[in-house]
């Protein structure tokens, strides 16, 4: 029980934090490039057009809050998983993935619970066919909620805590 509470209290401080940052996060900058009084939606750009010679042809969307993901055996936790990620997009979906985040997080938090009850994140977790399959499966829950806008998944950082 004793180190359950340290545990505990480290995923309370996380989701309060990171909670605090998803409410007070500055507006994106093209969203004040485009409308500096920030309000009304920003207008879309026309994804019908091809992008110009030497134009970006995506854009990279970094989720603003860490992902914690406990890995639990025999009833107890015994690690826990911190992620980061980022959305490779069509140039243009900023927006779009910052207006679904609640619920893109949830999908992704949801495959990355499943990735580790299937021991995902155990022994040489990053090895390069593990790390695959992940992204994969975060791909599909990425688009499923935002459509083909999405064209990949990065993952910035990953870190295993053992609590033992």
């Amino acid at each position: 029980m004793k180190k359950l509470i340290p545990v505990l209290l480290a995923l309370i401080g996380l989701t309060a934090g990171g909670g605090a940052g998803y409410f007070l996060r500055p507006p994106p900058e093209e969203a004040l490039a485009e409308n500096p009084c920030g309000e009304g939606a920003a207008p879309a750009a026309q994804e019908t057009d091809p992008p110009a010679e030497g134009e970006p042809t995506a854009e990279y969307v970094k989720l603003n809050n860490q992902f914690v993901i406990p890995i639990v055996e025999n009833g107890q936790v015994t690690a826990l998983v911190i992620l980061s990620l980022s959305l490779e997009v069509k140039v243009g979906a900023t927006e779009k993935v910052y207006a679904a985040e609640p619920k893109l997080r949830d999908n992704l938090l949801q495959v990355m619970f499943d990735h580790a009850n299937a021991g995902g994140f155990k022994g040489a977790f990053t090895d390069t066919a593990n790390m695959e399959t992940l992204r994969k499966a975060l791909l599909e829950a990425s688009r499923s909620v935002l459509g083909n806008v999405v064209t990949g998944v990065l993952v910035s950082d990953i870190v295993r805590q053992d609590t033992r």
